[in-house]
């Protein structure tokens, strides 16, 4: 479809995680009119495919927001970096690669708190729908899906020897953690195939781009949603220089992610009475809840250098075991470039009063001082340790009417007492693995906390000193049936028509794990809701 067209069946905001599979989904019938807006280009970048490549996209403007948070007052002012994708595929595309849906009692939670048809019974159907899992089908996962799920390519001494030393520390061995328990040590999987990243564009927007009812239009900034009353009926956006506007005869659909759709809708004239007068922005509904209620994991990584030269750290600084791993990725498509974030990690309790896990470990063959840092040049890896379930919750605001400034982030990470204690409980807990025999011989020295580092308040210093996202931002347009919340069980935008929000945004709390299958799920049933709800309803009618 020429993307000049005016007039559109659905806009879907933002070509991220939820974005291309709302697109494939909505569009897959050939009748329906589809608009999918990208503030970002295309995903071209060579790092984007190679699985290793995340650490090279930490920093690039071209593919990356490069938000960072406002000065965190529980990590001693320090401002903490915050990547979002800003490209085709959103964050899938930059991402570290880990499959994780997190824990079936976590969408139980989201029912129990008044969530209609988001218990772990009901989403499962959509996070099979969604799979392509290398394993084959189960009850618990599905085959013949747009996402490829695979297994790591192969094992490594030191993820090997992690895994040992849990269960010797008295944690179970686990090959699934989407299966049906997630505590325990293990490899993680990874949304790739053939050792390339498979993102949502790659999984869903890549088929569905030829089709005539489907526009894409990138570098594409949307700057406000337009309303006539109290009903979405399009969206203006900015093309370079260029300012144009797109109708929705149906629906308007914010997918920009965490940050970006809660501050479209305040742009918009949805948020805070009290934060937009002020900027000059026209109120359609004062609803505090929108960009309230971040919530996010934090990680703290503790360092150590290795007793033999087998981390990545060794192949990095040698030509030839570089030139050896690419050639080996070239040919087989294996080795370390086909690695994501996590090799190994696990999902363990830190208390036996705990009925699931409440921190997640992620164990790394490199080190460095930072993410998308220079490598050490010493045999070194990296064990991460971060609180599943935080009680802190924060904030996005937006501090201009101008859609080209980034808004102000601020998660409050540690702000919660119980953060503080069970960050360092898993401190703790995760020292206790790696001092077991079968972790021991590979560790020369602890280089960071130090050995030195031993009482609670030490520990909890260093956490303050050094923690850091693990990229889990969720919950700034909440679901939920309370005055605070900014969907319904639907995902619609309360008291407003024709408007949904369909990303990460919308969790009631953040799952227990990495976010990104979660929100294709999301995206996989609020697709399935907009098509079921436009059976009933007659297009309306617009005038510009």
């Amino acid at each position: 479809m020429k993307a000049d067209a005016s007039s559109f069946d659905y806009i879907v905001v933002g070509a991220g995680t939820a974005g291309c599979v709302l697109a494939n989904r909505l569009s897959a019938s050939g009748s329906d009119r589809v608009l999918l807006l990208e503030a970002g280009g295309h995903d071209r970048h060579i790092w984007i495919h190679i699985p290793l490549g995340y650490g090279k996209l930490f920093t690039n403007p071209k593919v990356n927001w490069l938000y960072t948070s406002e000065p965190e007052a529980e990590l001693n002012n320090r401002r903490i970096i915050q990547p979002r994708g800003k490209v085709l595929g959103g964050s899938s595309s930059i991402n570290g690669l880990l499959y994780i849906r997190g824990q079936p009692a976590d969408f139980d939670h989201w029912r129990q708190l008044g969530n209609a048809g988001w218990s772990f019974e009901d989403v499962l159907p959509y996070f099979r729908r969604a799979e392509d899992q290398a394993r084959g089908e189960d009850a618990l996962h599905g085959v013949g899906g747009p996402l490829a799920v695979s297994d790591v390519c192969e094992p490594h001494p030191l993820c090997e020897a992690f895994i040992a030393a849990a269960e010797q520390a008295g944690f179970p061995r686990n090959g699934d953690f989407n299966g049906p328990t997630q505590e325990g040590a293990g490899y993680f999987q990874l949304t790739a195939r053939h050792g390339r990243r498979w993102s949502t564009a790659v999984g869903y927007l890549r088929s569905a781009r030829r089709r005539a009812n489907l526009a894409i239009v990138s570098n594409a900034l949307a700057s406000r949603i337009v309303f006539s009353g109290r009903r979405a009926i399009g969206v203006e956006y900015r093309q370079g220089e260029a300012k144009r506007i797109a109708y929705a005869n149906r629906e308007v659909i914010v997918a920009g992610g965490t940050f970006n759709s809660p501050q479209l809708l305040q742009l918009s004239g949805l948020g805070p009475a009290a934060l937009l007068r002020p900027l000059g922005i026209d109120v359609i509904a004062d609803m505090p809840g929108v960009g309230a209620d971040l919530q996010d994991h934090l990680q703290v990584r503790m360092q150590y250098r290795c007793t033999e030269r087998i981390t990545m750290n060794d192949v990095i600084h040698s030509w030839r075991h570089r030139t050896g791993a690419g050639l080996r990725y070239a040919l087989f498509r294996k080795g370390l470039l086909a690695i994501g974030a996590g090799y190994a990690g696990g999902f363990f309790r830190t208390s036996p009063l705990v009925a699931t896990p409440d921190v997640q470990v992620h164990f790394i063959i490199f080190s460095a001082d930072a993410a998308g840092a220079a490598l050490h040049t010493f045999p070194g890896f990296i064990a991460s340790v971060c609180q599943l379930r935080p009680e802190s919750r924060g904030f996005v605001r937006i501090t201009s009417a101008d859609p080209a400034k980034p808004p102000a982030i601020e998660p409050r990470y540690l702000s919660s007492r119980a953060d503080r204690e069970t960050i360092v409980a898993g401190m703790k807990l995760l020292r206790r693995i790696m001092q077991q025999p079968a972790m021991r011989r590979y560790i020369a020295e602890e280089r960071a906390p130090s050995p030195a580092c031993t009482s609670d308040a030490e520990l909890r210093a260093f956490a303050r000193e050094t923690g850091t996202t693990v990229f889990h931002p969720t919950s700034t347009c909440r679901m939920g049936s309370d005055d605070a919340a900014v969907v319904d069980e639907r995902l619609r935008v309360r008291g407003i028509d024709g408007l949904r929000v369909v990303d990460g945004s919308i969790m009631p709390t953040v799952v227990s794990g990495n976010t990104n299958a979660a929100i294709v799920m999301i995206a996989e049933k609020g697709a399935d809701m907009i098509l079921q709800d436009a059976v009933a309803q007659a297009p309306v009618a617009l005038s510009a």
